[in-house]
């Protein structure tokens, strides 16, 4: 009797014991997102953003305990962020701007509707606690080595400030073009920057004592990036030809130079130039400057080998030497100026994830920092002390503060992670490969719910990231959009779907080829090979019902989803599209101002073609449309054209807008929303 009762009472037994692993969308997206991780320039301190459900504060930690502390008391998701984080050189306070478009540069985004408007402001907050100070309106602020004023950008000018406030802010450059970029040189007494000037750039300097303005070495290309040397009487800078070409894969162009040019003259010379072929078209690194200028050399990124790596350069003139040989992408890059290394992230032997390594300024040989089944990203390293301090996470617990060093080893602060989130009850995703219908292999991440039972066939959703250049991982993500997806796949598994996330062609991560894939996007969709693969390969599972796969995915990744949906409704039965992208002769249009459809009628026959418009008439699967109004990125036209064609030919469609949000969602509870709702609709859709 007592063992039938015992097999009587598995099944609910079972029940309950999913029930108890089960957890809210709101538990699984409740730790707070790090950013913006900077170190002092003495006393070894550091500080970050930490976004707790839309909140957005300051923190900081110093040797030799580097206990987190919040120095800034903002209470509401409000949606204004925060950004240009920074130290004053005397590391008592710390910079910062909050509100406005970091992003685009447009309008102050509201995303509250407030009737008063927002502003985008410069402030300053004691490290040691106390109330924070406004100094200016504006953004992009470079604080004088000297301590004693703050230059900044407002309405495109170069404009200063007094960092204690004794007097109004001025604008010091009045010019043409857009001031970007700026830098101070070490002595404190001169001031570097971009003008941007539409198809042509130049690197000016402005000397604030004398009330001058020079241009260096000026020509009809673009400069950036201006790189001061240690003596402040040279700059380095990047030279990229004024080229235009239509949006599409780009693997050469006309080779990319290093330049060098005096400050008191204005005359530059070339120091460096990328070869024909690989590595002639300029990709960057994740980095503040594009350049380091150490002791007698530069150094730089270069893809010459068809991955993204770093090379040094003798100033005087020579050949560049490969730092960082090998498969693999270098990512956050800095300088470990007491031990003359540079400190990198990068997925050298582990491609879905990110690692530390450092390695030094004149010969290749990376030496490993950190290892594991977790994540590491934008290292800094603390000062004179040279202890590093990064961002790290695994696909249990989401990013956090650490700090590593001889004596210590640690997160900053730890009990910022809420206690009932769901770390424990998380999967951990599965990489896997899986041939697109043209047979190329893609890196794929699968999740797979908890009590799946053997020769059960359950829901399954594929999931395209945005970008496109962007690389989901095996954890949780270094980015905040691509963090919240990660929730998300999360909590769809933990309903007991099956979730494929695809690291489709023209993402990161795995080589220029594969980033610069041919005929990707406005140039053909080559990407929609990837998405019938990743159908076909969970149709083909055996624990995957083919009638019942959905698909959803945000910016690019609504793209892929609206694509999946107007050319392969067979195979997706539901989907859900976050601001994606409808026709790309629009969207185009919203990146570059020279793109004309009109003029350009062959390219844009093929961006068409290459659009979920072009197939809209064989779309037949039910679809979530969800945007906000004031998108920067993806105009909300294209969700309203899309509305519309769907509405005539009677495909049913939902909808969730928002007013006034951007892109990257910018209040915590419109993601809430937006989450909850996709769940409903792939659950109403596709069953679990």
């Amino acid at each position: 009797m007592h063992t039938r009762r015992a097999i009587a009472l598995v099944p609910f037994l079972a029940g309950a014991l999913a029930a108890q692993q089960s957890f809210t969308l709101e538990q699984v997206t409740s730790a707070p997102f790090p950013s913006d991780l900077v170190a002092s320039a003495t006393g070894g301190k550091v500080a970050w953003q930490l976004n707790a459900r839309g909140v957005r504060n300051l923190w900081v930690a110093a040797p030799r305990d580097y206990r987190g502390r919040q120095i800034t008391s903002y209470t509401e998701d409000d949606g204004q962020e925060i950004n240009h984080v920074q130290w004053t050189p005397d590391a008592r306070s710390v910079v910062y701007v909050r509100g406005g478009d970091f992003e685009m540069g447009r309008e102050n985004p509201n995303p509250r509707s407030d009737p008063a408007g927002v502003e985008q402001d410069i402030w300053i907050a004691p490290a040691d606690g106390g109330a924070s100070r406004k100094i200016a309106e504006g953004h992009s602020p470079a604080i004088s080595p000297k301590g004693d004023r703050v230059a900044f950008i407002q309405k495109d000018q170069v404009w200063m400030a007094p960092l204690d406030g004794a007097e109004k802010p001025v604008q010091a450059v009045h010019a043409r073009g857009k001031a970007q970029s700026l830098r101070w040189s070490p002595d404190g007494t001169k001031l570097a920057f971009v003008s941007s000037r539409s198809d042509h750039s130049f690197i000016g300097v402005f000397e604030p004592a004398a009330k001058t303005l020079r241009y260096l070495d000026p020509g009809v290309d673009r400069d950036s990036n201006p790189t001061w040397a240690p003596d402040s009487h040279q700059i380095a800078f990047v030279r990229i030809p004024a080229t235009h070409e239509v949006f599409g894969p780009q693997r050469t162009a006309q080779p990319w130079s290093i330049r060098v040019a005096d400050v008191t003259t204005g005359e530059g010379r070339e120091v460096w130039r990328a070869q024909e072929g690989r590595g002639s078209m300029f990709h960057g690194i994740a980095a503040e400057n594009q350049l380091l200028w150490i002791g007698d050399r530069i150094v730089f990124p270069w893809e010459k080998t068809g991955w993204l790596h770093l090379y040094s350069l003798p100033v005087g003139g020579g050949a560049a030497v490969e730092l960082t040989p090998g498969d693999f992408e270098v990512e956050d890059v800095t300088l470990r100026r007491n031990t003359g290394e540079i400190v990198f992230s990068s997925n050298q032997g582990d491609i879905d994830r990110r690692h530390l390594w450092r390695v030094a300024i004149d010969h290749p040989g990376p030496i490993r920092v950190s290892s594991g089944q977790g994540l590491e990203w934008s290292p800094v390293v603390t000062s004179d002390l040279g202890d590093i301090a990064y961002l790290h996470s695994d696909f249990r617990e989401p990013g956090r503060a650490a700090i590593v060093s001889p004596t210590v080893s640690k997160d900053l602060a730890p009990e910022t992670i809420p206690a009932d989130f769901p770390d424990a009850q998380l999967v951990p995703p599965q990489p896997v490969m899986i041939s697109a219908a043209d047979g190329v292999q893609i890196h794929a991440q699968l999740f797979l719910p908890r009590n799946l039972s053997a020769g059960e066939r359950r829901p399954a959703v594929v999931f395209f990231h945005g970008g496109s250049r962007r690389q989901m991982l095996l954890g949780w993500h270094y980015m905040y959009y691509y963090n919240n997806a990660y929730a998300m796949n999360q909590y769809l598994a933990s309903q007991g779907f099956i979730v494929l996330s695809v690291n489709y062609r023209s993402g990161i991560g795995y080589g220029l080829d594969f980033r610069e894939a041919l005929n990707y996007g406005a140039r053909g969709a080559s990407e929609f090979n990837d998405v019938l693969g990743a159908g076909l390969y969970l149709r083909n599972r055996a624990d995957v019902d083919p009638a019942r796969i959905g698909v959803w995915g945000g910016s690019y990744g609504g793209y892929l989803t609206a694509l999946a949906l107007a050319r392969a409704s067979d195979l997706f039965a539901a989907g859900v599209d976050f601001h994606g992208v409808h026709d790309w002769n629009v969207v185009i249009g919203n990146f570059d101002s020279i793109y004309n459809p009109q003029k350009q009628q062959e390219a844009a026959r093929i961006a068409f073609e290459s659009s979920p418009m072009a197939s809209v008439k064989t779309w037949r699967s039910p679809v979530l449309l969800i945007h906000g109004d004031d998108d920067r990125n993806v105009p909300f036209s294209e969700t309203v054209t899309l509305a519309a064609a769907l509405r005539k030919q009677g495909v049913q469609f939902d909808e969730l807008i928002f007013p006034d949000e951007v892109h990257d969602f910018l209040l915590y509870r419109h993601w809430v929303e937006a989450y909850r709702a996709a769940e409903e609709f792939l659950r109403r859709k596709l069953g679990r």
